[in-house]
């Protein structure tokens, strides 16, 4: 006999502020702890260093954490002129240290070169993998590995503070998916001929949810001990926290079906709808209702691509 899942069957997605000095993937137990859920994950790590928003998805959402992953990203970031580390950020231990003699000037003008379509290698302390295990790992262990340059898109990057007499440069970055601030920290300070890291990063947004959305995991605390001293359901307080699932997938073109097409496409059958399709993912609503996202088979017409178990029409 199968063995059922512990927790409670929830939906939804939750903007976590994640605190400083824990992985994201601690966030995401507690937060899943907190919410008793069957089922979570969240989309797109951050370092133990850095805080901000960690959409924590619950349940049926897992089945769209790609789109979370593959949206731009806005960080504030405060970097250390004169130092470089072994990770790029304040966690490593400093193997250079070198005169800062840099102006605003000089600094606005590195800082713009940044800006548009390039190359970048991933850090040897990122989380990708190699032959199945994280970067940082080898990193660890003194072993240097191959590492494939990705493009990565630099749609903006103000400078917001230059503290001359601390050494220390504020910036605002908005990127593509899988742009590394650290890489971009490191390879300014090479730039200004003085070598920097990361001592602060925050990421204030993933896509279109704004920052105001997201909770901290003392807040969740709070309304668990509230609940719990009123007697009511932690749901009560809870739940009310999350967005709908579908807010993932605000990019993608919507596709609404009847009732009746809607068991069809559940079924896992075709939808002839008589009207060209775009490419790509599709989100489609069955009688206004949310019920996972389809695209174009061979023939022209709707089929399933990502249906939700729990939300099929009747």
């Amino acid at each position: 006999m199968a063995r059922r899942s512990k927790g409670r069957p929830i939906d939804g997605i939750l903007l976590l502020n994640k605190p400083q000095g824990i992985s994201s993937n601690k966030a995401l137990q507690q937060a899943k702890g907190i919410y008793f859920a069957q089922k979570a994950g969240h989309t797109g790590a951050l370092d133990p260093l850095a805080t901000g928003m960690l959409p924590i998805c619950f349940g049926e959402a897992t089945k769209f954490t790609q789109f979370l992953l593959d949206t731009d990203k806005t960080y504030v970031v405060r970097a250390k002129l004169g130092e470089r580390t072994t990770t790029s950020d304040s966690d490593g231990e400093v193997v250079e240290t070198r005169d800062v003699n840099v102006t605003t000037e000089q600094l606005a003008a590195e800082i713009e070169k940044f800006l548009g379509e390039s190359d970048q290698y991933p850090s040897m302390y990122s989380a990708l993998k190699y032959e199945g295990k994280p970067l940082y790992k080898y990193a660890r262990e003194g072993i240097e590995v191959p590492r494939k340059c990705r493009k990565i898109n630099v749609f903006s990057l103000s400078l917001d503070e230059f503290d001359e007499v601390n050494n220390e440069v504020q910036m605002t970055a908005h990127v593509s998916k899988g742009t590394y601030i650290r890489t971009i920290v490191d390879d300014l300070g090479e730039n200004l001929g003085c070598g920097a890291h990361v001592i602060m990063l925050h990421r204030s947004a993933v896509g279109h949810y704004p920052k105001d959305k997201m909770v901290s995991l003392e807040h969740l605390e709070t309304l668990l001990a509230k609940a719990k001293e009123e007697e009511v359901a932690p749901s009560t307080y809870l739940d009310e926290l999350l967005l709908p699932m579908d807010s993932a997938l605000v990019d993608l073109p919507v596709v609404e079906i009847s009732k009746e097409q809607g068991v069809a496409f559940s079924h896992g059958q075709a939808v002839v709808l008589g009207v060209d399709l775009p490419e790509g993912a599709i989100k489609v609503l069955a009688d206004g209702i949310f019920i996972g996202t389809g695209e174009r088979n061979p023939d022209g017409h709707l089929k399933s691509k990502r249906g939700l178990s729990n939300q099929q029409p009747e």
